[in-house]
């Protein structure tokens, strides 16, 4: 089993904290920009903070996108978090409706204009930042006996999210876990080698490391 992660550095992610909340479950971090070292790379995370057109452009420009898309498609162990899981989808509406990675159908859309409009009588704000709860998705999907890297942590968890825009999957059977925020949305995806969570277990305290603890500990 390795414990050998490679961490993307693209310019956009809250690395640090990330690396640390790896290192601190026994990762050992291999920061890289680097298409060569992704091409040799046995585990990896792509974190990522700020806009889906600007992070598009730094993996281009970085030579990236191409060793990315292998990556993703080699059965290696992967997981995006926040702008990690948005960039799997075909594309997002967020500015130009930017073209994605486009390793999963289905678009990236912000909350909508009604949750906005009633926010004020929600009590809701957009970005949806804070604490919010898990559930797993069972009806259509996988059950979280099936999820490894949910593995030990308890449905209706909560976790820390920082986000104004939501992937919208065409294939619900990828769906791991949703969360409720004025409308139900997908908090988590999984399929084969792939893992993905909109919130950010490096920023949910005991849970999240939990998660992350399962993904160092994955062996597929």
């Amino acid at each position: 089993m390795s414990n050998t992660i490679t961490l993307i550095d693209y310019g956009m992610g809250n690395l640090r904290s990330v690396a640390k909340a790896l290192e601190q479950v026994g990762g050992q971090i291999r920061l890289t920009s680097s298409p060569t070292t992704l091409r040799k790379a046995s585990k990896c995370v792509v974190p990522g903070v700020g806009a889906f057109g600007d992070a598009m452009r730094e993996l281009k420009r970085r030579k990236l996108l191409e060793p990315l898309r292998d990556y993703l498609q080699s059965g290696r162990p992967f997981l995006g978090i926040c702008l990690g899981l948005q960039l799997l989808f075909e594309e997002s509406e967020e500015g130009e409706n930017y073209k994605g990675l486009g390793i999963f159908k289905g678009k990236v859309i912000r909350f909508s204009s009604k949750l906005q409009a009633e926010s004020s009588k929600l009590s809701l704000k957009i970005p949806h930042i804070g604490w919010n709860q898990i559930r797993w998705k069972v009806e259509g999907g996988r059950s979280k006996e099936k999820c490894p890297l949910l593995k030990g942590i308890p449905d209706g968890s909560y976790f820390y999210f920082v986000h104004s825009y939501y992937v919208e999957p065409k294939e619900s059977n990828i769906i791991a876990a949703t969360t409720e925020y004025g409308t139900e949305f997908t908090s988590m995806i999984w399929k084969e080698n792939v893992f993905a969570t909109q919130f950010h277990p490096e920023k949910s305290q005991k849970v999240g490391l939990r998660l992350l603890k399962n993904f160092v500990e994955y062996e597929n």
